[in-house]
């Protein structure tokens, strides 16, 4: 299956070197590209795209605007931010907004294929530590203690899937959580996947945002 793949940018050049990686893969096409976020948004009316490889900075329509109402379609494509610096807050800003996960733009071409087919396969691409980096420096812009917003869904989580779910938040993978828990690997994916279906969650990522917003953790990573 080939995985349809949109390039957003305005920077020709940098679209161009995407394209030719992308290009080289058996399982991989361009299928459109834009230089902003109102181009990107027209040309999604009519084209399929599985994923958007999508700049933050851009004129017109920056990034995390176009990926919020991307996100807000029924059964977007996914979309994988770009950005030039590490924790940039536009990388956050853009999770929040519905992004699948962020990647450097000088990131090897390797890395972004293999980004490009876990977002395709409904996996969030955020390593576990630049989770914790990015979490624990753009905390203090969450609702602080005593204002966080109210989701009556995380009543409807077990004990042990609240406690699944905070590691998850502090950005642990599958086997360290499966580890800690002394869990197999495979028990831990199926709580992951019980909590998104139970909170309406699509990815990981969405997971550490609302586990922040809601206070079941904290900056610093504690639950």
């Amino acid at each position: 299956m080939t995985i349809r793949v949109m390039l957003v940018d305005d920077q020709v050049l940098l679209r161009t070197g995407f394209r030719m990686v992308l290009a080289a893969q058996p399982d991989m096409e361009v299928v459109a590209e834009a230089g902003n976020g109102v181009e990107a948004l027209e040309v999604l009316r009519t084209t399929s795209v599985d994923v958007v490889l999508m700049d933050v900075r851009m004129p017109k329509l920056d990034g995390v605007e176009a990926t919020r109402r991307i996100c807000a379609d029924t059964d977007p494509p996914k979309v994988l931010i770009l950005t030039t610096f590490d924790l940039d807050e536009y990388a956050f800003s853009g999770l929040k907004a519905g992004a699948s996960g962020f990647m450097l733009k000088d990131v090897p071409p390797g890395d972004l294929l293999s980004a490009i087919r876990a977002v395709h396969s409904g996996d969030a691409v955020v390593a576990p530590s630049t989770t914790r980096r990015l979490l624990d420096r753009f905390a203090p812009m969450l609702p602080s203690s005593g204002k966080q917003q109210e989701h009556k869904e995380l009543e409807r989580l077990t004990e042990r899937e609240r406690e699944v779910m905070v590691l998850v938040a502090q950005g642990l993978s599958n086997g360290e959580i499966a580890s800690r828990l002394v869990l197999s690997e495979a028990t831990v994916k199926t709580h992951v996947g019980r909590i998104l279906t139970k909170l309406g969650l699509r990815d990981r990522v969405q997971v550490v945002v609302l586990a922040y917003e809601t206070g079941l953790v904290r900056a610093g990573g504690h639950g």
